[in-house]
Formats: C-alpha cells, sequence, structure tokens
C-alpha cells in the first residue's frame, strides 16, 4: 500500500489496523479493490489520542488512500445518482467551525446535520454537477459559456466543491438549489471528527446511517452535557478503541500544546500551572499573560470562560465599549444560534435554515437588518456558503436580570445569543488563531474542587480552552477590559448577495 506521508509507528498500527476494517467491509486498500458492502450491521471503531497527536493527520491520510482507491467522497452540497457498485466516503465533523478547520487542511468535510440533508437541484444544472463529479458528458447549458464551464470545471479540481464549481460560473444557489430533502438512504462509510462531542443519540443515528463508522475523539475533553462524563467511544470494546501516544510537535516545539500535556501531571495545581504559562509567555511571543480582555479579538474570536455570569458579563462589557444601542446590533456584531423556533408546520423552512449552516452553536456575525421586518443579514462562520438573509430573534442577556433582553425579533426563526464570549463546553469542536481564556473563571473552578470523569474539573476546562488555539493564547488574569481601536467592521467578510430564506409561503402541510 502507498502512503504519501510517512506515519509514526502508532499512527501506522492505527492504518493497518483501519484498513483490516475496511477490507472487511469490502474495500481492499492493499488492492485497490472495491465490492459491494458485506453487512448491514454496524461497525465500528475509534481512533483517540490527545491534541497534537495526529489524529487530523491520520484522518486525511486514510482520507487520500481512500479516495486513490476509487471510493466517491460525499460531501453535504451534491451527491451524484447511485450506482450498485460505488463505495462512499462521508468525512464529518459535529460544527461548521470543526468542519471548516478540515476543509482548511484540505479534507473535504461537513456538518453531521447537513449530511442528513440533501439538495434538490434543479435538472438543468443537476446536468452540470453530474458533469463535475465524472457522471456524465459536459453539457451545453443555456446562458452559460464555454468559459464559464471552464471554470467551473477549474474550481471542482481544485476544492471538489459543486456549488463553489457553480458560483465559479456566475450562478448563486437559488439559481440551481430549488429545496432540500431529509435522507432516505443510508451511506457507506462515515469518518467522525471530534466524537468527543457526540451524544447517546447522536451516535445512534449515526450507527443507522453508517455500515462502517470511524470516530477521531480526544478523551481529555470535555464530555457532552448529560452524559455523565462519559464520551460514546469509551464505552467500545477496547479492541475496537486505538489510541495515539505520540506527541507530534512542530519543528520549534509549541507552546501552547506543551501547557495542555502539562495539565496530565497529577503535581501540577492550578498555582504551578499558572506559573508555567507566565514562564512560557516570557519565552514564546505565542503564549501571551493578559492583564486584561482584548477587546478588538472578541468579534471574531470569543472570550473563552467557564461561569455563565461571567459571559454575560463580558458580552455586557463589550456591547458597552462599542456604544452598541439596546434596541438593534452594530454591524459586526457576533452572535451564537441558540436554536430554531418554528412550528411543524414549517419543517421545510427549517431544513433550509439547518441546511445553510444555522444549527444550534453555530458561530454568526450580524451583517444588518434585513429588508423584512425581523429578518437578519449574517454571515456563518465555517459555512461553504455563508452568507444568508433569515428570520432572527436575537436574545441580549443582561447580569443580574432572568429574562433577556430581545432588540429584535421575527414572529418566528433562528433565535441567536451574544458570541462575544461562550462557555468552554460551547466552544469544543471550534478553533481560531488567537483564543482568550478568562483565567479567574477557571481558578474559581479549581477553588471548588469538583471533578469530571477522575480528573479536576478545572483541568479539563483547561485543556478544552488552551486547544482552541491554533497560533497564540492569551492567557487573561484580570477582569478587565481594553478599549477598542476602532468600530466594528465586517470588511473581512466575503461580500456576495445573501441568499434569503423567507417563512412565507410554505406549502408543506
Amino acid at each position: 500500500m502507498t502512503q504519501s506521508l510517512a506515519l509514526s509507528d502508532d499512527q501506522a498500527s492505527a492504518f493497518d489496523a483501519v484498513t483490516e476494517l475496511l477490507r472487511g467491509a469490502g474495500i481492499d486498500l492493499d488492492d485497490a479493490l472495491l465490492m459491494p458492502p458485506k453487512t448491514k450491521t454496524a461497525s465500528v471503531m475509534a481512533i483517540t489520542g490527545k491534541a497534537g497527536s495526529g489524529k487530523t493527520l491520520l484522518l486525511s491520510e486514510l482520507y487520500k488512500t481512500l479516495e486513490t482507491a476509487g471510493v466517491e467522497i460525499v460531501s453535504g452540497d451534491y451527491e451524484s445518482r447511485k450506482r450498485r457498485d460505488k463505495r462512499t466516503l462521508a468525512i464529518l465533523a459535529p460544527t461548521n467551525k470543526a468542519a471548516s478547520v478540515l476543509r482548511f487542511r484540505g479534507v473535504p468535510a461537513t456538518t453531521i446535520h447537513r449530511i442528513l440533508y440533501t439538495p434538490v437541484y434543479d435538472p438543468e444544472y443537476e446536468r452540470i454537477a453530474e458533469w463535475l463529479a465524472g457522471n456524465g458528458d459536459r453539457p451545453e447549458i443555456e446562458g452559460l459559456t464555454d468559459q464559464a464551464l471552464d471554470r467551473a470545471h477549474a474550481f471542482y479540481q481544485n476544492n471538489k466543491s459543486i456549488p463553489g464549481a457553480l458560483a465559479a460560473a456566475g450562478l448563486r444557489g437559488s439559481d440551481f438549489i430549488t429545496g432540500w430533502k431529509r435522507r432516505e438512504e443510508p451511506l457507506d462509510v462515515g469518518f467522525i471528527d471530534e466524537a468527543s462531542m457526540l451524544d447517546d443519540k447522536q451516535f445512534e443515528d449515526l450507527k443507522e446511517i453508517f455500515p462502517t463508522l470511524l470516530l477521531f475523539g480526544d478523551p481529555a475533553q470535555l464530555a457532552p452535557v448529560n452524559q455523565s462524563g462519559t464520551m460514546v467511544f469509551e464505552k467500545l470494546p477496547e479492541r475496537r478503541v486505538l489510541n495515539l501516544n505520540r506527541i507530534h510537535r512542530q519543528e520549534a516545539d509549541n507552546p501552547i500544546l506543551d501547557l495542555a500535556h502539562a495539565l496530565a501531571d497529577p503535581q501540577v495545581d492550578f498555582y504551578a500551572f499558572e506559573r508555567m504559562v507566565e514562564e512560557a509567555a516570557q519565552r514564546d511571543e505565542r503564549v501571551v499573560w493578559g492583564q486584561r480582555v482584548e477587546v478588538d479579538l472578541m468579534a471574531r474570536s470569543p472570550v473563552l470562560v467557564w461561569r455563565n455570569a461571567t459571559r454575560i458579563r463580558l458580552i455586557n462589557a463589550f456591547r458597552s465599549v462599542h456604544g452598541a444601542p439596546e434596541d438593534r446590533l452594530l454591524e459586526g456584531e457576533p452572535l451564537i444560534c441558540d436554536g430554531l423556533e418554528l412550528p411543524l408546520k414549517h419543517r421545510k423552512k427549517r431544513l433550509d435554515l439547518e441546511a445553510r449552516g444555522l444549527i444550534k452553536g453555530a458561530q454568526v456575525i450580524f451583517l444588518g437588518e434585513g429588508r423584512k421586518p425581523g429578518f437578519s443579514r449574517l454571515h456563518v462562520m465555517g459555512a461553504e456558503d455563508p452568507q444568508v438573509s433569515a428570520a432572527s430573534i436575537v436574545k441580549i442577556e443582561k447580569p443580574d436580570e432572568e429574562e433577556p433582553f430581545i432588540p429584535f425579533a421575527a414572529r418566528m426563526g433562528a433565535t441567536f445569543l451574544h458570541g462575544a464570549a461562550v462557555t468552554i463546553h460551547k466552544a469544543q469542536g471550534s478553533q481560531w488563531d488567537t483564543v482568550q481564556v478568562f483565567a479567574p473563571d477557571l481558578y474559581a473552578a479549581a477553588r471548588m474542587g469538583r471533578s469530571e470523569a477522575g480528573q479536576p474539573l478545572w483541568k479539563r476546562l483547561a485543556y478544552v480552552a488552551i486547544t482552541r488555539a491554533q497560533e497564540r493564547l492569551i492567557w487573561v488574569v484580570r477582569n478587565r477590559l481594553s478599549k477598542p481601536t476602532g468600530p466594528l467592521s465586517v470588511d473581512d467578510l466575503r461580500s456576495t448577495p445573501a441568499a434569503t430564506l423567507t417563512l412565507e409561503a410554505d406549502t408543506d402541510p
């Protein structure tokens, strides 16, 4: 078998174990031989390891090997016509942001939620999609020039995104996608990244969809709420869980990973850990001993906190220093989708919103009010087609007040909380270039002496918070906020027309 990159011993052992799993499912990677699936019974394996152990690298190498062997990659944006001899792979993550981290590394990932729904294409443009996917001849489409089709083809070769390719040809989503439908048939092989975030119900749903399921997860992270500190892969038979023990470092070492792994030492208490952070900050600019929260970063990278009260105070401080009025949002304010408030009869619109990335926990930037009262123009962070217009219910929580303030609201639609600060639990699955961790909250957790799955809670919180940082970690030690260097802006976001998702004229019963 040819691997494009040399793997460490534990990665190579895991690769071989997955190869054997796939051979049992009818996919022989050694001989690039694909046979029909042998069973419909779910076969599950997990690859676990802490941050820096190479889980993502292994996932990427397995994806490349499967694609080279002829396995078709199924994404959330288009699924070609079924063939009896076709074998497929879907690579999923629990959140838009987690999926976008994989896509940034060249892995065509989508969200778990998105794969539950499939887009319905206009038949004329479906001919282009089939051609791009290699299942048809080059079409002739009225209104599209050869140059436009060439642009679409060139884009697809590099990005493997049908909507992106059609956009390169000058089309918008509303031109070629007529709606969304719930997936009716199971898929084949599924890779699930950030599997520590899965709850039991999601795990059971995935086993129904994928006869062969491979989970990638970090056992040192926080378990989902209501899971009693247990992750789904911890319930698998021991022989089905492969742990990557070796920690791979960058050439010049990675001080952020060093700090994350130092938390595993039982002798390291909170005070000793803070000394380590301070010493790391003196040696390396990638770690910062922060005397205040940097407000400019909060618009795109939320402050990570433990306590809900801290989150609400920081959000209100952020809005205050930007002079945000109580009765409206400013362009550029960050939001977190808190779910959808839609009656059953509007289930088609629920599919529309969810398929566009407005799922619970999605990070969103407010671009301005929509044309209709209660509508918002939004940029969904990490989504492949990020800009939408949707009926919105925005809630601004206030310190010491039970009921949130609602600056404006549609009668029904997507609900949002402010996103300048989020809890560490909600941050799982996301990464940002720079992350601010509010250390006074972790100190409070340490003083309470709480534990989760046999480890001090503050250590699990610190580990998750620290490993959200890709390039720089700011360990904030004071309850202070800087002044902004300028007004909020949306100049950094791609400015394309937003596709309107209305709630009128829904003909579903």
